[in-house]
């Protein structure tokens, strides 16, 4: 039964869409469904109506458009004039974001839940919940840094939520008439029931080493709880660079733990974290030999030796990127050999 014939709405004069006057030049081609609940949507809008009736219409909604910011909006409004239940509304959420999970309307609304309730309980096992199924999801990593901001969790041990997912998903898998365990990421390997975020991170690293988004996590949780001013301890700096290490050595062509470990020890050390760097670069490149096993490596060495007016070093590292070992961004390598030889001249 649609909106006009329902006698809830009898006293709701719909208000259409305008299109720019009776012969508009390009109009959205809407479902009759979908264009009749907007036209409800603007009237209820329109007269400002906090009511169960309006929040059952942007369900509806919703459920044709979940990417309606506008609508998103209307409803927390509402939620908030009714004084409703938010736990209510964050089950109902969840059910919504498995389904769209690359919608960034969903965590907007969940950031304003989860900060009028005012605590994360079971928070970190939902969005493990959803990173099982896209480990490198923007939208939830973006609402995870933001749970440790508001929260802070940046040293909290949380349920994680692991056990359930993997029993989830391998019920689902055999539904779907595959009970391969090899079906289920790596992300919900068995681990303690409770972990915090560094061990999370660990997590997401092993089950993918090249999973960015869990490096750039780590760093936001290493370095935030820093003031981003770089890791003062000693032992947290050791461990950082280390597992940075173990990760280039199983991968050397990763480019996300050589971003890390560079952030590591600059942050820390600055300059004087050069002859670190330069060191550990050497297991991966010999120019006496011409041998590089990291482009990356390669491009680190390059750039400190520039900044050491190593010239010639320097120069022979972006000839080396340039015509063998990353010959796709040729221009981009014979600009900073340039650069840097113009630079050496003046």
């Amino acid at each position: 039964m649609g909106y006009s014939s329902d006698p809830i709405w009898a006293d709701i004069s719909p208000i259409a869409q305008s299109d720019g006057g009776p012969n508009p030049l390009a109009a959205i081609s809407y479902t009759e469904g979908y264009a009749e609940a907007m036209s409800y949507l603007r009237a209820v809008m329109a007269a400002n109506e906090m009511s169960e009736r309006a929040l059952d219409l942007t369900e509806d909604i919703i459920s044709l458009n979940p990417a309606h910011y506008t609508v998103w909006l209307y409803r927390a409004k509402i939620l908030s004039s009714l004084d409703l239940d938010l736990n209510e509304e964050i089950t109902w959420l969840n059910n919504i974001a498995l389904r769209h999970q690359k919608n960034y309307q969903i965590w907007h609304h969940r950031q304003y839940l989860l900060d009028r309730i005012g605590n994360a309980d079971g928070e970190i096992a939902f969005v493990n919940r959803m990173l099982a199924g896209d480990a490198k999801n923007y939208h939830v990593w973006s609402y995870r840094q933001w749970l440790v901001r508001r929260f802070g969790l940046w040293d909290v041990k949380a349920r994680n939520g692991r056990a359930e997912i993997k029993e989830a998903l391998q019920a689902q898998a055999e539904e779907d008439g595959d009970g391969d365990e090899d079906e289920v990421p790596d992300l919900v390997t068995e681990v303690a029931e409770e972990t915090n975020e560094l061990e999370e991170t660990a997590l997401f690293v092993a089950a993918d080493v090249r999973n960015n988004s869990a490096w750039n996590h780590r760093f936001f949780i290493v370095n935030g709880s820093e003031d981003g001013q770089g890791v003062k301890d000693n032992d947290v700096y050791e461990r950082e660079v280390a597992f940075a290490k173990e990760a280039i050595r199983k991968a050397p062509q990763n480019q996300s733990p050589w971003a890390y470990l560079k952030g590591a020890v600059e942050r820390a050390k600055g300059k004087d974290g050069s002859k670190e760097l330069v060191e550990f670069c050497g297991e991966f490149v010999d120019l006496d030999q011409c041998t590089v096993r990291s482009s990356h490596a390669l491009d680190l060495l390059a750039e400190i030796w520039g900044r050491e007016k190593k010239i010639a070093e320097a120069s022979k590292a972006y000839e080396l990127l340039r015509d063998k070992y990353d010959p796709i961004r040729r221009n981009y390598w014979e600009y900073l050999r340039g650069k840097l030889e113009s630079t050496a001249a003046a």
